[in-house]
């Protein structure tokens, strides 16, 4: 079972619409988002999930974004609404991450009728592994997600899921053309043998959360791919025409033809690599956030596949 986490940025929501309503969701992936805005595009998302009859697990106390303090704005009453009553379904899995605050904050969930058996629980925080004990003493969680370190493994035995950042974050785009081909992950090849029952992690994204994004110098396509061995792997394509800002749209292109090369020699089939090449064919530049789309969801239905051959 593969559970991507991600942040509920306006990119991450439209990836997962677009994966799901042209089913290229694998049957054995559970998407997590930790929302950062009540939206219109959330709510959709969610709509989407239970409309097509897959499962989406939502984090109800986000840590990062202004989530928390929009269902308190009146101006947002319509949407608080009708995420709510989405809640209820049961293909929504409800999520929390363990804080300070989730004594009070587990008890308020029960009290609104979720039962702690069908939780999603993220432990990635050691000071708070022995409130995981004390709150699922007698009833565990549907889910688990630690971190593959000694102190979760020897508390947190059954249900758990592997919680890893695979994606080297660089400094500056430019810095992944000294490092273009890289390992990712073969957490999926190995999660079982480990004791876990599923595995999860941020993505081509990574764990570093920034609500607004920047003018690069250079721009960067991340793409994941399996090796020989089936372990994940990532090839970064990066433009040539990086002494300032101007011009993403060239740099995009120079990225994207040498992607375009790249992919004659692999032919994955994938609905966002697709989406990707079809710019290259069209000379269309869709903006960084749309590029971050696709490459996700290239990951996301890769991984799919992946599962759905061998489970």
């Amino acid at each position: 079972m593969y559970l991507p986490f991600l942040r509920g940025r306006q990119y991450e929501l439209l990836a997962l619409c677009e994966l799901v309503e042209a089913a290229c969701l694998g049957k054995h992936i559970i998407p997590i988002i930790e929302p950062v805005k009540l939206s219109s595009t959330f709510i959709k998302t969610l709509k989407s999930f239970v409309h097509n009859r897959k499962k989406i697990a939502v984090i109800h106390n986000p840590q990062v974004g202004s989530f928390s303090k929009d269902l308190e704005d009146e101006k947002k009453n319509g949407f608080k609404q009708k995420y709510e009553e989405l809640l209820k379904n049961k293909l929504i899995i409800k999520a929390h991450i363990l804080n300070k605050h989730s004594k009070s904050e587990l008890k308020q969930t029960e009290a609104q009728g979720f039962h702690k058996k069908d939780l999603l629980i993220i432990t990635n925080n050691r000071d708070y592994v022995e409130l995981y004990s004390e709150e699922f003493s007698s009833i565990l969680p549907r889910y688990t997600l630690i971190p593959d370190e000694s102190v979760f493994r020897r508390k947190i035995k059954r249900n758990r899921v592997l919680l890893d950042d695979k994606f080297e974050k660089q400094n500056r785009n430019i810095d992944y053309a000294r490092l273009d081909d890289e390992p990712f992950s073969d957490d999926h090849l190995f999660y079982k043998d480990d004791g876990f029952i599923g595995f999860s992690d941020y993505s081509i994204v990574g764990d570093n959360f920034f609500e607004s994004g920047f003018a690069p110098y250079a721009v960067a396509l991340h793409i994941v791919y399996f090796s020989e061995d089936k372990s994940l792997r990532v090839k970064h394509f990066v433009s040539d025409s990086n002494e300032d800002i101007t011009n993403p749209a060239g740099k995009f292109y120079e990225a994207l033809e040498k992607l375009n090369d790249w992919d004659m020699a692999h032919e994955m089939d994938t609905l966002g690599l697709k989406g990707l090449l079809i710019h290259f064919k069209n000379e269309t530049y869709p903006g960084l956030g749309t590029v971050k789309k696709l490459s996700m969801m290239h990951h996301i239905e890769l991984v799919g596949q992946y599962l759905d051959g061998v489970e």
